[in-house]
C-alpha cells in the first residue's frame, strides 16, 4: 500500500464547507447520522443530534442573558428619564431664579445623588432669594476662574486645587474630581458644576450627556430670570 495521500481526497476543511453549503445533507442520510458520534469532553460520545442541541441550549442561555442585560438597560434608562423629565420641568417652571436654583439642587441631591453643586453667574448685582449660588462679575470671574470663563463644551476630570478652591471654596478639601459645563447664551451666563469626592468618579472619557443637557435647558431659563 502506498504511503502517499491520495490526490482525490476530501480534506477536512472541504467536508466542512460542504456540510455548510448542504445543511439539509443529513435528513437524507438517516443511517449515516445515527452512526456518527462526536468525543464529550467527559471522554464518553454523545451524537450529533444532541451536540447541536447542546450548542443551541448554550446559545439560549447566552441568548437570554443579553436580552436580559437589555431589559435592565431599558428600566434604568425610563427611571433616568423621569428623573430628567422632572428636572427639566422644575426648571421652566421657575418664576425666579430662586425657584430655578432650589429646583437644581433638589433634583441633583435627592434625584441624581451629585455630593457636591457649585452654580456660579456672571452678573453685576444679586437678586433676592437667590439661594445658595455664587453672583459675581463676568470681570471678577475673568479673573479668578479665567480657565473656565472660555470653555465651550463640558469638561470631567480632576483638576486643580487652585480650580476646586474656586469653584467649591467651602468643600475643595473633599473634591476628588468635577465635572464642570459653560453656560451660555450668546453671551457667558455662568459655570454648572458637580463634584465628588472620589478621584475617578468623573473621567475625561466619560460621557457628558446629561450635564451638557442640563446646562442647555439652563442657557434658556437663565436670560429671563437674571433679567
Amino acid at each position: 500500500m502506498s504511503d502517499n495521500v491520495d490526490n482525490n481526497e476530501l480534506t477536512p476543511e472541504q467536508v466542512s464547507q460542504y456540510l455548510r453549503n448542504h445543511p439539509e445533507f443529513f435528513l437524507s442520510q438517516s443511517q449515516l447520522l445515527q452512526s456518527l458520534e462526536l468525543p464529550h469532553e467527559s471522554g464518553k460520545a454523545i451524537s450529533l443530534i444532541e451536540k447541536q442541541v447542546s450548542v443551541l441550549r448554550d446559545r439560549n442561555v447566552e441568548l437570554r442573558h443579553r436580552l436580559g442585560h437589555l431589559i435592565d438597560n431599558a428600566r434604568e434608562n425610563d427611571v433616568l428619564f423621569d428623573k430628567t423629565r422632572r428636572l427639566v420641568l422644575g426648571l421652566l417652571e421657575a418664576e425666579d431664579l430662586g425657584d430655578l436654583v432650589d429646583a437644581l439642587l433638589y433634583s441633583f441631591d435627592s434625584d441624581f445623588q451629585v455630593q457636591y453643586t457649585s452654580l456660579i453667574l456672571f452678573s453685576e448685582s444679586k437678586p433676592e432669594g437667590v439661594g445658595p449660588v455664587r453672583l459675581i462679575s463676568l470681570r471678577d470671574a475673568k479673573k479668578s476662574l479665567p480657565r473656565f470663563t472660555r470653555l465651550s463644551k463640558t469638561l470631567c476630570g480632576q483638576f486643580s486645587p487652585e480650580d476646586t478652591q474656586e469653584l467649591f471654596p467651602k468643600e475643595h478639601p473633599h473634591i476628588g474630581s468635577c465635572a464642570i459645563t459653560p453656560l451660555s447664551n450668546g453671551y457667558p451666563l455662568g459655570i454648572l458644576a458637580i463634584a465628588n469626592s472620589d478621584p475617578d468618579y468623573y473621567r475625561s472619557s466619560m460621557g457628558t450627556l446629561f450635564l451638557s443637557y442640563i446646562g442647555e435647558v439652563l442657557n434658556r431659563c437663565l436670560p429671563r430670570l437674571m433679567s
